[in-house]
């Protein structure tokens, strides 16, 4: 304890400014009230001055080693990833015999991970990917944390294989266990704009609607990215002329982004598949037989190139239905379920209303034909 003390005088000394945090930390670890230490030293590894230089690392080594078996132990593991000092840490809390070491492992595990990638070791990073993803599915009541570092890592993973699918999977899970108010903003518009890219690139990415939905697409406002947001948002409403129109007006910047160049072709495909699933949705469902001829109008293909488009709609799985090359229709039985946006939930609401019109049109005509009956 003696130590511990001497290094917080120390410290009061040398940063007269964290006075007051030091004399809180003082007093809470002589009170011996360790949740509420733990608590404290969350905030403080948090400020900026103590994050420079090797500050985390002599609060690690000369105060938080003497209480370190006593507090929540993935939190020893969060500081621990703080001064990445993760090998040692580890044998630590093996040493503890504590039931519920599994998750501070398993939060290490993914930091050693995450260093593993930078280093470009690959198959150490799938590894200990694989071995991390076990242990979560063998686990209940898991930390948000945990969850998170897990596809964090995940995500990069990917990104780094040029996976985008996959990256893009992991990367929304990512941020289904963290607060968005937590991240820095120039982490958020490098998120964003990599989810984004990744949506476009993405095989058998066909609904933008939870990320359009999700708060971190807003921080590509405002930017000298924006064009990647309206991009988006035409191909979630499928706006072929809108893409076309974006492209023109965004062509350098596009042209700065070699994914996209390369891909160029298949872009023109998903967002035709695009636009075609927007006519379906944008029909009622009782008139569900379309002619090629309007697909073909609004997307600018031949007869030829709509029935392509149609098999390949069919072949993954975002429609069913009959293509009738006698009649030059297709009649779609299934939409694969999209997330709405604001402007097709409206349409949605607009469509309900015509229903709802011509049930009580219906009411209306039964009463008149039967008005004994309507009268009992």
């Amino acid at each position: 304890m003696a130590g511990a003390l001497q290094y917080l005088e120390s410290q009061r000394n040398a940063q007269p400014e964290l006075a007051d945090w030091y004399n809180t930390l003082e007093e809470l670890y002589q009170k011996k009230l360790w949740h509420q230490l733990t608590l404290k030293l969350d905030q403080f590894v948090a400020l900026a001055v103590v994050q420079a230089g090797d500050a985390l690392i002599q609060l690690y080594h000369n105060f938080i080693t003497d209480f370190e078996t006593k507090i929540n132990l993935l939190k020893l593991a969060h500081f621990a990833a703080a001064i990445s000092y993760l090998e040692g840490v580890i044998e630590k809390l093996h040493a503890t015999k504590e039931s519920r070491i599994n998750e501070p492992i398993l939060y290490v595990k993914m930091q050693i991970a995450a260093f593993n990638l930078e280093k470009g070791d690959q198959k150490e990073c799938k590894k200990l990917l694989d071995d991390g993803k076990s242990t979560l599915d063998s686990m209940t009541d898991i930390d948000p944390s945990v969850h998170a570092s897990y596809y964090w890592v995940s995500s990069q993973y990917h990104k780094a294989r040029q996976e985008f699918g996959e990256f893009y999977k992991n990367a929304l899970l990512y941020l289904a266990y963290t607060t968005v108010e937590s991240l820095s903003e120039t982490f958020k518009l490098d998120l964003a704009f990599d989810l984004s890219l990744s949506a476009l690139l993405g095989d058998n990415i066909y609904n933008f609607g939870e990320l359009l939905a999700h708060p971190i697409i807003n921080s590509l406002l405002g930017t000298n990215v924006e064009w990647l947001y309206h991009i988006l948002q035409a191909f979630n409403t499928g706006n072929l002329v809108r893409y076309q129109e974006l492209c023109r007006v965004h062509n350098a910047a596009l042209s700065a982004q070699p994914a996209l160049v390369q891909n160029e072709k298949k872009l023109l495909e998903k967002i035709n598949i695009l636009c075609l699933m927007e006519i379906i949705f944008s029909r009622p469902s009782e008139d569900r037989t379309i002619p090629l001829s309007t697909i073909a109008e609004r997307t600018g293909l031949s007869i030829e190139d709509v029935e392509y488009l149609l098999m390949k709609s069919l072949s993954v799985h975002l429609i069913e239905g009959i293509i009738n090359q006698v009649e030059g229709t297709v009649h779609v039985s299934w939409v694969q379920p999209r997330i709405l946006g604001i402007p097709q939930i409206k349409a949605l609401r607009d469509r309900l209303d015509d229903w709802l019109n011509k049930v009580h049109t219906a009411l209306l005509s039964v009463e008149a034909e039967t008005p004994d009956l309507a009268e009992s």
